[in-house]
């Protein structure tokens, strides 16, 4: 599917693929209303776009009609998140647990709740979950980056200085060798969501040793 690819691989996508897949996926929810393969299409679209409050009514649209689908699940509870409904994200992502527990997927599953849980100051919460994503999927990067803010706003810099150090081996683009690479990349939803990141990520680097430049 073109908007799963936009997703997973964006480098590699053309400047027309968004408005081709969006096109297609708006044909496909027009021919087919009731067509949950054609909601998740546009939702995923929407993603892309970053729409992300569209994208949400699509993915409830798609759990309307089948309510056990682990990708629209997901993806709702992701779109939650860059709306600012953080808290609304954990139960979503705790029911893919139940839905799925052997999911290759799940070190994604669990790092996401831990991330939402440091964004709202549950520290230990967010350190058992983000360990258990670390052992499920080892080369994430940003699990380890998470996990090294984690610790290091619970006091655990040597800790924290291990992971972001890791974090910074595993990482092509060399984003965890300074604060400003890291202001470079990504986006990070709503004001409220980029506000906590730089609240929370941004002083846990520094606690962690990453450097200003």
């Amino acid at each position: 599917m073109l908007a799963n690819r936009l997703l997973d691989f964006p480098a590699y996508a053309s400047d027309g693929d968004t408005e081709c897949a969006d096109e297609l996926a708006t044909a496909a929810v027009a021919a087919s209303p009731r067509s949950s393969l054609a909601h998740f299409a546009k939702g995923q679209v929407l993603r892309v776009q970053k729409r992300y409050d569209e994208a949400i009514a699509e993915f409830e649209t798609v759990l309307s009609l089948n309510r056990n689908w682990v990708g629209a699940i997901f993806a709702l509870g992701w779109c939650k998140f860059h709306t600012g409904l953080i808290d609304e994200t954990i139960p979503l992502l705790q029911q893919l647990l139940r839905l799925s527990p052997r999911d290759p997927y799940i070190g994604i599953w669990y790092g996401r709740i831990g991330i939402a849980h440091l964004l709202q100051w549950r520290l230990d919460e967010a350190i058992v979950w983000l360990e258990k994503a670390r052992t499920a999927m080892p080369s994430r990067p940003w699990t380890r980056a998470s996990l090294a803010v984690a610790y290091a706003h619970n006091g655990e810099t040597a800790r924290a200085a291990d992971e972001i150090a890791e974090a910074h081996r595993l990482s092509p683009d060399g984003r965890y060798s300074s604060i400003a690479r890291l202001k470079k990349v990504g986006y990070l939803g709503v004001p409220k969501v980029r506000t906590l990141f730089e609240t929370i990520y941004l002083t846990g680097y520094r606690k962690a040793g990453v450097p200003e430049e």
